[in-house]
């Protein structure tokens, strides 16, 4: 069954967020309505100009019972995405705690479908090749607390639809990036450094890089097309890290990365880095992370074939991603 969100109502969390706001952009031009959920109290810059129906509170202190009266689908979208964190229980709460308060508000709200936003974190590495939504994984290969968080969140939501016939789709995105990414996002900063020419070495490490819009697009889609229960990556192109620190630095006329080197050296300074981070109190966030090192160690390689056999999902090339993503950091004054 197809179902369609042409004036229709949606309800997005984390609408002011770099997939969130994607999300609602992707909506509005559905003709659909959107009521969004905002931590500020004022609308962020990327949500500017556009028609939509704020919410000023968080996860766990929204009125559900009010933000979801007349909504037919709900986008949830939020989550704190952050390698490290001066106190790691906020992202469970948020991550875990806050999405079993909103699915639970759902089933009493008769919601028509849902649309969760989990991650690639919390699927299996396939060492030389990429994983799929099958390939199996445990709790306890999860690093660090943003994708244990994750798989917890993702655990819970896949029990309710189990249990409790939760009507809900589950997305994976990989590693978004392209225009609108305000904070941004440990991807996009990222980006930043390799199009600044502040990435003199890299790691032997990937990622599969998808376009923001792309994976916006795949949440419409995971709403019209997807099976309940059902876990969709959405990606784009598996890229090693040379490649894509290359191809942003030659984009912005800076000098790309000159070798590669080996992760083990790098361990102390993320441990500096994290130290440092603890003790400021003007919210600086580590450049190097243990988690991040950690992670590194491993190519983060997905298919997607599920999404485009099932959705009809088409992502663009992640040439096109990157390009995107340095063309906007420069406009709006990151480079």
């Amino acid at each position: 069954m197809t179902l369609t969100l042409a004036n229709k109502t949606a309800f997005v969390t984390g609408g002011a967020g770099f997939v969130g706001s994607a999300v609602v952009r992707a909506l509005l031009q559905q003709g659909c309505a959107v009521r969004a959920l905002l931590r500020q109290p004022t609308l962020p810059p990327n949500l500017h100009g556009l028609d939509i129906e704020p919410i000023h509170a968080d996860l766990l202190s929204c009125d559900y019972q009010k933000a979801l009266r007349g909504c037919h689908a709900v986008f949830h979208v939020a989550a704190d995405y952050r390698l490290w964190a001066k106190d790691p229980h906020q992202l469970y709460r948020t991550n875990v705690d806050g999405t079993r308060r909103l699915m639970l508000a759902c089933l009493q709200a008769n919601i028509e479908r849902i649309v969760y936003t989990s991650s690639v974190a919390t699927l299996g590495n396939v060492p030389g090749g990429a994983a799929d939504e099958e390939t199996p994984v445990t709790y306890d290969a999860m690093i660090g607390d943003y994708k244990k968080s994750k798989f917890l969140a993702e655990s819970v939501v896949a029990q309710l639809a189990l249990s409790e016939s939760l009507p809900v789709v589950i997305t994976n995105p990989s590693a978004p990036i392209g225009p609108r990414d305000i904070r941004p996002t440990p991807t996009g900063r990222m980006i930043v450094e390799a199009a600044a020419g502040r990435v003199p070495v890299y790691v032997d490490s990937g990622l599969n890089v998808v376009h923001v819009d792309d994976v916006a697009e795949g949440h419409l889609l995971a709403y019209k097309k997807g099976t309940l229960g059902r876990r969709y990556i959405l990606g784009g192109d598996n890229l090693r890290l040379k490649a894509i620190f290359h191809t942003a630095a030659k984009l912005n006329g800076k000098r790309p990365p000159l070798m590669p080197i080996p992760r083990a050296p790098l361990v102390p300074f993320a441990y500096l880095s994290e130290f440092i981070a603890q003790w400021r109190k003007d919210g600086y966030e580590p450049l190097l992370t243990v988690s991040g090192i950690k992670l590194a160690k491993k190519r983060m390689f997905f298919s997607s074939k599920r999404a485009q056999k099932e959705l009809d999902y088409q992502p663009k090339p992640a040439h096109t991603a990157i390009q995107d993503a340095v063309t906007w950091f420069k406009e709006n004054g990151y480079l």
